[in-house]
């Protein structure tokens, strides 16, 4: 399971060398980049990344009154880590909370140490890939990785699977939503879908359309911020073609 993050830092090149550093861990997975604090503030709340990267030149102060912003309206707030060209900011950086200080150019062995500890102190398990489907004295297994969606029906949940299947389990779409792994995404009020098979998002018919069979979900505008969040994660790996 990756750990997410988010670049702060207005410099275009040192945000694109500290990703590409990044990658190469294997289990970072950047969820794009912030100008200033303000445009910091807005992505953390709306992708809620596991570390935000933060570039401390230009207004430190700035990036401190965030992390109190955010201390008001998240019951979790992401690790910070700070980086700079001199250890000027080094003192209130720690005060203010940051996992760690690194100084400007960005030195391997320094963000290798800092990983290292944080997979350590923070680290990353997955949610079972078999979810048990329990009625009365009947116990159902399926395995996650072949579920294409899960779609409300009343109080009753139904399971699509990749062979073309249907099983149905006795409980809200709600009850599923928090047991699923973390590429199970609730897009509707009836759905929740499997990331891994999404091929495709119009956002103008408002649908999700699936490798398998060409299914197409409809997406609402309440669950707009997924959408995005999805489209994020699946851009991640992509060659984008303008």
């Amino acid at each position: 399971m990756d750990y997410s993050f988010i670049i702060i830092d207005s410099n275009a090149t040192s945000c694109l060398q500290l990703q590409l550093m990044l990658k190469d861990y294997g289990d970072f997975s950047s969820y794009g980049t912030a100008r200033d604090s303000q445009d910091g503030l807005n992505q953390i709340m709306k992708f809620l990344p596991d570390v935000v990267l933060v570039n401390l030149d230009g207004q430190p102060a700035s990036y401190f009154l965030m992390m109190t912003e955010l201390h008001r309206y998240l019951d979790e707030v992401p690790l910070f880590i700070a980086f700079s060209k001199s250890k000027e900011h080094a003192y209130d950086a720690l005060k203010y909370g940051f996992f760690d200080y690194w100084l400007l150019p960005h030195d391997e062995m320094e963000i290798r140490k800092t990983i290292f500890k944080l997979r350590k102190l923070n680290p990353k398990t997955d949610i079972p890939v078999t979810l048990c489907l329990k009625s009365y004295r009947d116990y159902h297994y399926i395995n996650t990785k072949d579920i294409l969606y899960l779609k409300a029906d009343n109080n009753a949940t139904d399971f699509f699977m990749k062979d073309g299947s249907t099983i149905s389990a006795f409980k809200t779409l709600k009850t599923f939503e928090s047991q699923l792994p973390h590429n199970f995404i609730r897009i509707h009020q009836s759905y929740i879908l499997n990331a891994d098979y999404v091929s495709r998002i119009n956002y103008g018919k408002a649908t999700c359309t699936l490798k398998v069979d060409e299914n197409r979900l409809p997406f609402s505008k309440t669950y707009l911020d997924r959408i995005d969040t999805l489209k994020q994660i699946l851009s991640k790996n992509a060659v984008q073609a303008t």
